[in-house]
């Protein structure tokens, strides 16, 4: 294997991502209903004691799994999402005044990430003309129809749950696991990428791959996996 390539690896230890996340950043984490999310890398952020983030994603997860365990564990302070519905402690802190909500309609949600991934400065939507949706957004009118602007949305830090990887950070996802991870890859100032798999140079089918690993700063095995490079287990043979 060529020096070169091994310098380009993305792939790093649970600790050196880590690193980068941090007390009252804002943070965007892919997946719908917890199936999509990051396990390990939850798991660390409660482990570290990682508190007062912002945190962006599609839903509040459940009790038990995906971004519900940090709600759980009141590390949130404020979450933007679609809904929260499966997750009654969420409500519960909402309703106490612990956690700011703020909603979106997962349509909007999605568009407004995917924008920030993009580089727009936001989205055109009618979705709530009429309502209180439409306190304090700016308004323009395009071809005599009158649209909210909705901001872009951006996060420090993105982590997304794939399953497979090469060395450069291109990702592969696993059925319904893609949902909301390839627009939150996108929109992370950093991007972790959580894999089930790590493969290697050249392996992963160019047609196949839909982050692209431009996107992806960081790449680490989840928990319990067993995996060596390629080369590694040439030597064990």
């Amino acid at each position: 294997m060529e020096v070169g390539k091994l310098l380009k690896t993305k792939v790093v230890e649970l600790d050196q991502a880590m690193i980068h996340i941090k007390n009252g950043m804002t943070m965007m984490c892919g997946g719908f209903g917890g199936v999509g999310s990051p396990p390990t890398i939850i798991r660390a952020i409660l482990d570290k004691g990682i508190k007062d983030l912002t945190f962006i994603c599609n839903d509040a997860g459940f009790p038990w799994i995906g971004p519900g365990k940090l709600i759980v564990e009141k590390r949130i302070k404020h979450l933007i999402a679609s809904h929260i519905g499966s997750n009654p402690e969420a409500g519960k802190q909402m309703h106490e005044g612990r956690l700011k909500v703020d909603f979106f309609p997962q349509g909007t949600l999605a568009e407004k990430i995917r924008a920030g991934g993009m580089g727009l400065g936001g989205i055109l939507v009618d979705v709530g003309i009429g309502t209180i949706a439409e306190k304090g957004k700016q308004k323009v009118i395009v071809n005599e129809t009158e649209y909210m602007i909705e901001p872009a949305l951006m996060a420090d830090v993105s982590i997304v749950y794939a399953k497979k990887a090469d060395p450069y950070g291109n990702l592969i996802y696993d059925k319904t696991a893609r949902n909301m991870n390839p627009h939150v890859a996108a929109a992370g100032a950093i991007t972790i990428a959580e894999v089930e798999e790590i493969v290697s140079f050249n392996e992963l089918d160019p047609e196949s791959i839909v982050t692209p690993g431009v996107y992806i700063d960081y790449v680490i095995l989840s928990e319990g996996v067993d995996w060596k490079w390629p080369w590694e287990l040439q030597k064990d043979t």
